[in-house]
């Protein structure tokens, strides 16, 4: 068996056994299928590849090589996360070999390069308003939009949590649903009074009988799909609704509609809420992700600099 059918095997027990989205596993096979093309050089032909033959030194050719490549449109280089993105699904691929008993390179010499970490971008509950009273509330579009922003902000989803959603998944009385997230895992979903006021408005506005919860308001008709999601929002159109009134608000940071979630994470934490709820209510595999957040929320420092800062006198 070649390398390329070792990395199919791979990608399905990536979608079968671990449950990992459509969208990673795409993503997983596109960076093994570079690696494969950047390393052929050095065997005669992607079909001589085998695990076995893969050795330090062609590792370390390939990570050369991955540091130098660049897009054939836009010849822009890789950036130092995307490369680590490779190294991942490299290394991943190698852990699923040696489970398999196939002798292949050790995964454990896969060293990840250290990504300099993200500045989190939030927008403070002032802010929020400021964006929240841009949106006119006589139509079913401003209707809509304003459900979503709500949504996001006092949800915290991921975008593609939010397109995904029905009419019939949220319990508007008692205010709470369950998604499904990352990894396929379910978690629940709460949102305020004012934000379950505003779907209830704009599914009144509504004559349609579609099932999907927001839609665009395309004058295209368009063949309806069986699934009747030809009309669904998409995240692109999403994250168009969240900077249009950002623009409208004055606010000069750049605002997607992840930016709403770190709003929602930032804010439960500034109002006292411990870390692991917050992990499980963003629904985070790891507690590092959520640690994030706690450096622009941490009281105590806010505390320090109070108390041991002097002012500077004019």
């Amino acid at each position: 068996m070649d390398i390329s059918e070792l990395v199919a095997d791979f990608l399905e027990s990536l979608e079968i056994e671990k449950g990992r989205s459509t969208k990673t596993v795409e993503n997983y096979g596109l960076y093994l299928a570079r690696f494969i093309d950047l390393i052929t050089e050095d065997f005669e032909g992607q079909e001589m590849i085998k695990p076995s033959d893969i050795t330090p030194e062609i590792l370390r050719r390939f990570r050369l090589k991955l540091n130098r490549f660049s897009d054939n449109q836009n010849k822009e280089r890789l950036s130092a996360l995307t490369q680590s993105y490779h190294l991942i699904a490299l290394r991943g691929f190698f852990k699923y070999l040696a489970k398999r008993g196939i002798k292949s390179l050790d995964p454990s010499l896969i060293d990840l390069p250290r990504a300099a970490k993200k500045q989190v971008t939030f927008l403070h509950f002032d802010e929020i308003e400021r964006l929240l009273a841009e949106i006119p509330l006589d139509t079913e579009s401003g209707l809509r939009d304003r459900a979503i922003i709500e949504l996001l902000f006092s949800g915290g989803l991921r975008v593609s949590e939010l397109c995904s959603l029905n009419r019939d998944s949220i319990n508007l009385e008692r205010r709470e649903f369950m998604v499904r997230g990352k990894g396929k895992k379910d978690r629940p979903i709460f949102i305020d009074k004012s934000t379950a006021e505003c779907i209830e408005d704009y599914l009144n506005m509504r004559t349609d009988t579609l099932p999907a919860l927001f839609l665009n308001n395309s004058a295209n008709q368009q063949i309806p799909s069986t699934s009747g999601d030809f009309r669904r929002l998409t995240p692109r159109s999403i994250e168009r609704i969240v900077q249009k009134y950002t623009r409208l608000a004055g606010i000069t940071k750049h605002v997607t509609p992840h930016t709403m979630r770190h709003s929602f994470a930032t804010d439960l934490l500034m109002n006292g809420a411990d870390i692991r709820s917050v992990q499980s209510l963003l629904g985070h595999a790891n507690i590092s992700t959520t640690q994030i957040y706690t450096h622009i929320t941490d009281p105590h420092l806010k505390e320090v600099h109070e108390k041991f800062h002097s002012e500077s006198e004019d």
